[in-house]
């Protein structure tokens, strides 16, 4: 790897590292606010919850519903990984590391495996 190239990869690290952790903190904080609005409304943590609607969470956003934000911190909590890997074949792709990139897909390709396969199994 070239100079360049070790200074170009380190850039993209620490912006995806950025991201990362600034994804984490907007996970959490939604996840507390969940946690909040819970307890605010008496509801045990040990109630289970409603099923995952991906259409009504921007409506239980609005009403600030409990179930609305932990839904949402959830599906960043699951994001912040993927969104790893596809900045990863984004960075090795800017600098020509066409084996990486190939495994950079072939992970994502395995995750949208998984979750076609879990749609699948419950519908």
């Amino acid at each position: 790897m070239t100079r360049p190239t070790a200074r170009r990869t380190a850039a993209a690290e620490r912006r995806i590292g950025r991201l990362l952790i600034a994804m984490t903190y907007v996970a959490v904080a939604l996840l507390v606010v969940g946690v909040v609005l819970m307890a605010a409304a008496g509801i045990s943590p040990l109630a289970g919850g409603p099923p995952f609607d991906p259409a009504a969470v921007p409506a239980e956003l609005a009403a600030a519903t409990p179930a609305g934000f932990l839904w949402l911190g959830l599906l960043a909590v699951i994001a912040t990984p993927i969104v790893r890997v596809i900045g990863a074949a984004i960075s090795y792709g800017s600098t020509a590391e066409w084996t990486m990139v190939a495994v950079s897909v072939a992970i994502l390709a395995v995750i949208a495996l998984g979750v076609t396969i879990a749609l699948a199994a419950t519908a």
